[in-house]
């Protein structure tokens, strides 16, 4: 398993991109300053679900953004939409986020479903725990979204033991929630987030 921060160039031609290269020119050096690199290879493909595990600190959040930068992939994630207003509202867009409208009569997973229908391409980055608490159970909203989106799953993991983001085969749901779930944590076993794993 290679480990590197790839440029944009190295990317998959069909994944989403972005073009600031001072920004990521800027990441890049924290992450190699920090000790942080990438293993695995992305899947060329428009449209995933990428889930990120174990989710232990809000540290991931500063990691999965840096390397998101570093390496000029465009994935987005979901903010309540209260929060898209001013400054901060600029802020989040440019770091990917979209937001999500918590009193609408479609409910989150049929907001996120509608906008890949709407797009060509798009790369939705969803932590599975919901939380940075340990959880026994998944929640099953990044599943759905992926089944009823007809979109695959890239499982992306965080390992503090070795400093690590990584990224695992392509995974496509088939019509058994429970057992996809199970088969996806038995993938992130080995990895050690933080401040726990899964």
């Amino acid at each position: 398993m290679s480990k590197r921060i790839p440029s944009p160039a190295q990317l998959p031609p069909r994944m989403p991109r972005l073009r600031d290269g001072l920004r990521r020119r800027t990441c890049r050096l924290i992450l190699r300053l920090c000790g942080w690199c990438l293993a695995g290879e992305f899947p060329d493909v428009p449209k995933a679900v990428l889930i990120a595990a174990p989710h232990s600190s809000w540290w991931d959040g500063i990691w999965g953004l840096l390397m998101k930068a570093a390496i000029g992939a465009d994935v987005h994630f979901m903010a309540k939409q209260e929060l898209f207003v001013g400054p901060l509202g600029s802020l989040l867009r440019q770091l990917g986020g979209m937001a999500i409208d918590r009193g609408a009569a479609k409910g989150i997973v049929e907001q996120m479903i509608d906008q890949f229908r709407q797009r060509d391409a798009l790369w939705l980055g969803i932590a599975p725990e919901g939380t940075r608490r340990h959880v026994a159970r998944w929640r099953s909203g990044f599943w759905h979204i992926a089944r009823d989106a007809g979109v695959p799953i890239v499982p992306a993991y965080f390992n503090y033991a070795n400093r690590t983001i990584g990224v695992g085969p392509l995974f496509q749901t088939s019509d058994d929630m429970d057992a996809d779930i199970a088969r996806l944590r038995a993938f992130y076993a080995p990895f050690k987030g933080k401040h726990h794993d899964v």
